[in-house]
């Protein structure tokens, strides 16, 4: 009695680990995929249909899984988060959208719930409440060149009031 080739291979392997490079695999898999999985059934294989197939799945989702750097989106840069804090220890009266116009006009293009995140995570609040617990201490101190290049004098002024006294602030 003369024995199929293919039975005589399986004695020989049998017991033993077949072991394919991965250029075979990807071939093995291609090749199961076209033949399908009632074509697989009815052969005898050394590799389960199902591993065949499954390797098949895997090499379709390699293709589709882009390279990453790193999860979610990369961090608002350093200069522009000390442009943001400044801004708004500055001008008290700047809300979210003002700062971001104003980094708009430097080059710098964020959205205005970046500057509110920015500003939530230094614990400094929104514009209306900021401007209103800002005392005269830090007003002048943010201003203080402002202050020191101001020149300030009188006017004496004839309206039909009468005589009048103007007080002019003028900066320089």
């Amino acid at each position: 009695m003369v024995l199929p080739v293919d039975d005589v291979l399986k004695e020989q392997l049998e017991g033993q680990r077949f072991r394919f490079t991965d250029e075979q695999r990807i071939r093995l898999a291609v090749k199961a995929k076209v033949l399908g999985r009632k074509a697989l059934d009815e052969l005898e294989t050394l590799v389960t249909p199902d591993t065949l197939l499954a390797r098949h799945r895997t090499l379709i989702a390699q293709k589709w899984t882009c390279a990453r750097k790193g999860p979610g989106r990369p961090r608002v840069a350093q200069e522009i988060t000390e442009l943001v804090l400044r801004m708004a220890r500055e001008n008290t009266s700047r809300g979210y959208d003002r700062i971001q116009g104003a980094l708009a006009n430097l080059g710098h293009v964020i959205a205005p719930n970046t500057v509110k995140n920015i500003l939530k995570r230094h614990d400094i609040e929104p514009a209306p409440e900021r401007k209103r617990r800002t005392s005269w201490k830090t007003f002048l101190k943010v201003r203080w060149d402002v202050v020191a290049a101001t020149d300030f004098f009188t006017v004496e002024v004839w309206t039909p009031r009468g005589l009048g006294t103007y007080y002019v602030l003028f900066p320089q």
